[in-house]
């Protein structure tokens, strides 16, 4: 269903991510693992249309995904490091945009994730790993076959593991893909690995121009 080709991307001039691949079916689960600075945000970002690379493709049912940003981004829930909510709303407000948006029902998400007894609370006055459950209420409230997720876990205990756990579950049970980075466990047992190997040893693009011409 999803198939990326070769995809490059530089930062200045420095190539990150060098004829990156990967194939993933329905109910598929890969982790992006690497160094810091290895590429695994960006190639999230690249996935998600927010990133145009310098080379390669990525393909949703062997169509060129890219082509189209805004069916794309239908197909598509995309967490990043920042958890995206208005400090001044409610949690239950900061979650009724996306949930209508998407014809999603907040109350279940925030079931899901043990946010009810939240939902009245301003997302200022929420922990870090409250806010992190509320960001993965809005990627399961968007309904979206690809979750990229980037360090999903990032400030969750123990209790929400457990909780982030039946939520990947769910998603691939119904036929969800789901592409992570972390540099910690996360709770997909059978997922595959694509470790990416940083800038060490990586060309710059002048040093690629005078390969070219030897």
């Amino acid at each position: 269903m999803l198939n990326v080709e070769n995809i490059s991307v530089f930062r200045g001039e420095r190539l990150v991510l060098d004829g990156v691949g990967l194939q993933l079916d329905a109910g598929g689960a890969l982790l992006l693992t690497g160094p810091n600075g290895a590429g695994k945000s960006t190639l999230l970002r690249v996935l998600a249309g927010l990133r145009k690379p310098e080379g390669g493709h990525v393909l949703w049912a062997g169509i060129d995904a890219l082509a189209d940003r805004t069916a794309h981004a239908a197909r598509v829930a995309y967490l990043g490091h920042q958890d995206a909510l208005k400090p001044g709303l409610t949690l239950r407000e900061n979650l009724a945009l996306p949930a209508r948006a998407a014809g999603s029902d907040p109350k279940q998400a925030m079931e899901a994730l043990d946010l009810l007894p939240l939902a009245d609370l301003p997302a200022r006055m929420l922990s870090a790993g409250q806010k992190r459950r509320a960001a993965l209420a809005r990627v399961m409230l968007a309904r979206a076959p690809l979750w990229l997720l980037d360090e999903p876990s990032l400030g969750l205990d123990t209790s929400s593991i457990g909780l982030l756990e039946a939520l990947f579950h769910a998603h691939r049970e119904t036929g969800g893909i789901i592409i992570a980075t972390t540099h910690v466990p996360l709770p997909l047992p059978d997922a595959r690995t694509l470790d990416l190997p940083g800038v060490s040893g990586l060309e710059t693009m002048e040093e690629m121009d005078m390969e070219s011409w030897s």
